[in-house]
């Protein structure tokens, strides 16, 4: 997606760009795939209203927006005891006192609870949301007295969703910032953007279609094997062919930097001390009736954590997906992973039965794992004119598509 954002505004600048992907399709960890079908994702995505600069992309390539956008409203079920969560924003009160009324107004927890969560609330739009020092985002909900029952609702499932890093590691200061642009500035800034179709479809074919209107050049499964410095540029070598350019944005993963360490050695210690997360989404098909009673639900004391109903939000009706992240290596097969979250879903709503096939998805390293005290390279680096393109590089933003097409735009601005 960083890739994808720089080539589009490069090429708005009247630049001449040739992008280069290694595999057959573009987007990266946020790509269609085809099964049994139908038109999945190979991990299950949200958005928010705050994504401003991917709505600004989408609108720049000419792709209307095709989203099912829901007003804030986070249920979390407990499969312990069967029990609800809700937080829902108030639709009439101004940013941010539309939260504020959700979280005094929020089902399943205490009034004291509610009351804290409120306070801690203020006291980071007081202080600008920004911490004199990065820490934990465990230790910060510890000192400001959050309760069990609203890290265990709100807060740990909203880390994983958009930091995909367990609470004892994730960065207290880029949650921050989320819950900053989500939930303080606009009321629909805070709003869930789910998409109704595939996120090829709704990325990175709308782009590529702007790049190649427009003049630029998209190369699919041509890998760049080096890429060797010269006295005007670069030199690209793919498996066929040489291709020289004056500048290079590598808009690869962080783990990939190593591949050109032979020609560009200094790259490699940009991130060999990153260490990653995985997301797992599991697809179970059951018959085409079967609804959820929300497009979207959390589930806590599971495996499973954010349960999507993709008849409501795509039109697969019957597909249900679930995502689970930040989780360690499963002992068991897909087969039974598959199983065991069927069976959680069965508990929670009795009127399933058996699914008739499942999918299981697993991104190994879908994040680089969003640490409180992890150092991120800049954009620009040690060998002049080659920029570094990514969501793990310097940003207020983790590794979510609007952090990938954020860095991707900075990229771009320091092409001149």
């Amino acid at each position: 997606m960083a890739g994808l954002a720089a080539a589009a505004k490069l090429t708005e600048q009247g630049q001449s760009v040739t992008l280069f992907e290694a595999a057959p399709s573009l987007g990266g960890r946020a790509r269609g795939i085809d099964y049994k079908g139908l038109r999945l994702d190979n991990g299950q995505h949200i958005l928010l209203g705050a994504y401003h600069e991917t709505l600004s992309l989408l609108a720049l390539v000419g792709m209307t927006p095709m989203f099912m956008r829901l007003p804030l409203r986070l249920q979390v079920k407990n499969l312990a005891d069967n029990t609800d969560f809700l937080l829902k924003a108030n639709p009439l009160l101004p940013a941010p006192l539309h939260i504020l009324y959700g979280l005094l107004t929020a089902q399943g927890v205490s009034l004291s609870e509610k009351l804290s969560a409120i306070r801690f609330m203020a006291k980071m739009r007081l202080n600008g949301f920004a911490l004199k020092q990065d820490q934990s985002l465990k230790s910060l909900l510890t000192v400001h007295h959050q309760s069990s029952a609203f890290i265990q609702f709100l807060w740990e499932p909203l880390c994983l969703a958009a930091l995909n890093t367990p609470l004892a590691q994730a960065s207290a200061q880029i949650f921050l910032n989320v819950l900053r642009d989500g939930f303080t500035k606009k009321k629909q800034d805070a709003d869930i953007l789910l998409a109704n179709t595939d996120l090829s479809a709704l990325i990175s074919d709308p782009i590529v279609r702007y790049l190649r209107k427009n003049g630029s050049i998209v190369e699919t499964s041509t890998a760049i094997e080096r890429i060797t410095p010269t006295n005007n540029g670069y030199i690209l070598q793919t498996k066929t062919a040489q291709h020289q350019f004056e500048r290079v944005i590598l808009a690869c993963g962080p783990h990939q930097l190593k591949n050109f360490a032979e020609k560009l050695p200094k790259l490699t210690v940009l991130t060999e001390h990153f260490t990653y997360q995985p997301i797992t989404t599991v697809y179970l098909k059951y018959a085409e009736d079967i609804t959820l009673p929300e497009p979207m639900m959390g589930i806590v004391n599971s495996v499973g954590q954010w349960v999507f109903d993709r008849g409501q939000i795509v039109g697969q009706k019957g597909l249900i997906a679930v995502v689970i992240s930040a989780h360690a290596p499963f002992e068991q097969t897909q087969a039974a992973l598959a199983e065991q979250i069927a069976g959680e879903l069965k508990r929670l709503f009795p009127q399933l039965i058996e699914p008739l096939w499942h999918k299981v998805i697993t991104e190994k390293r879908a994040t680089f794992s969003c640490d409180y005290y992890l150092k991120k390279p800049e954009n620009i680096t040690a060998y002049a004119n080659l920029y570094l393109a990514g969501d793990y590089t310097v940003g207020d933003y983790p590794a979510t598509i609007e952090g990938a097409v954020r860095n991707g735009i900075k990229a771009a601005a320091l092409i001149n």
